[in-house]
């Protein structure tokens, strides 16, 4: 069958003006609304913040809605099962494990934040400070993170609660004596690829100082190296403080933590289980959310995967 053979008026030519063939077909989009995009994107990083959320609200909530006492013993009623009165039941000393629970996740949480709030602000700065200059000062503060890192990290925090108070400060300062390291060196190392971009040397070339190109444009083309890096840091720290509380050294009565709270339920074990459940099972839940946040940011956040 022969092809039907086509013509001049079989064509229609298109016609547009300059203008209309410079117009991008898509919408544009930022490098933080594509990021935002792509983390709602994965439902288990969303699942981790909806924990997270929840154990903060149920932290400030949890102890007063119980209506139980979480410090004053009250041998009269140790050692009960859950029931309507006690919701996660009582310890050895008849205190209110759900209400002991929720106020340890204070403890732990606050912690945890506030250890990782101070790695980041001294992380930053001395990464960001070292990898700009370079040179005999990069050297000199790189050298001096390395005989921190290289000191056992449990020795000097025991060291520190032996010889200083043990209160809530001195271990938040005992944790984050060397736990500012890694945060620098992952700046350090960013700061030192990006100081050699041209939006930098034009910046230089128009007269900006030392400190606006660190705190206007390295930093800040850094903050999503160190987002993720935060939400690993925290899980570490709660980890940190519940081994140091469940060994003796950590959180001291009369307060709690989910780390004293499973030293305490630790010789109950056999016959009073749930003792140590509970406190287990909730610095694992939490552990495992910041985690999940965590590798959902860095997936959210990471150039190559941009669509």
């Amino acid at each position: 069958m022969a092809q039907p053979q086509l013509t001049q008026e079989d064509f229609e030519p298109l016609t547009m003006e300059p203008s209309e063939s410079e117009k991008v077909s898509g919408k544009s989009t930022s490098y933080w609304k594509d990021a935002f995009r792509r983390f709602r994107k994965n439902k288990l990083a969303i699942a981790g913040i909806v924990v997270i959320v929840f154990l903060a609200i149920m932290a400030g909530i949890g102890g007063p809605i119980s209506g139980q006492n979480y410090f004053q013993n009250d041998l009269m009623n140790a050692n009960k099962a859950a029931s309507s009165e006690h919701w996660f039941g009582t310890d050895n000393l008849g205190r209110d494990v759900f209400a002991r629970t929720w106020y340890g996740a204070q403890i732990s949480l606050f912690i945890g934040l506030m250890a990782a709030l101070i790695d980041i602000v001294i992380g930053v700065i001395w990464g960001a400070i070292a990898g700009y200059f370079g040179g005999k000062v990069d050297e000199i503060m790189m050298r001096i993170a390395d005989i921190l890192y290289g000191l056992p990290y449990l020795l000097v925090v025991i060291l520190l609660l032996v010889v200083l108070p043990q209160k809530l400060f001195t271990l938040i300062i005992a944790m984050t004596i060397t736990g500012w390291i890694n945060m620098a060196r992952i700046v350090r190392g960013q700061v030192m690829q990006l100081k050699s971009q041209e939006f930098i040397m034009a910046s230089k070339s128009l007269g900006a100082s030392n400190s606006r190109l660190l705190t206007k444009h390295l930093i800040p083309n850094t903050i999503g190296q160190i987002l993720v890096t935060l939400t690993l840091t925290i899980p570490t720290a709660i980890f940190t403080e519940s081994f140091l509380s469940f060994i003796g050294i950590g959180v001291q009565a009369p307060l709690a933590s989910w780390g004293t709270m499973a030293n305490d339920g630790l010789p109950a074990l056999q016959y009073y289980p749930y003792q140590l459940f509970f406190p287990a099972i909730f610095i694992c839940i939490t552990m495992l959310a910041f985690n999940v946040i965590g590798d959902g940011m860095r997936d959210a956040l990471d150039p190559k995967e941009r669509r």
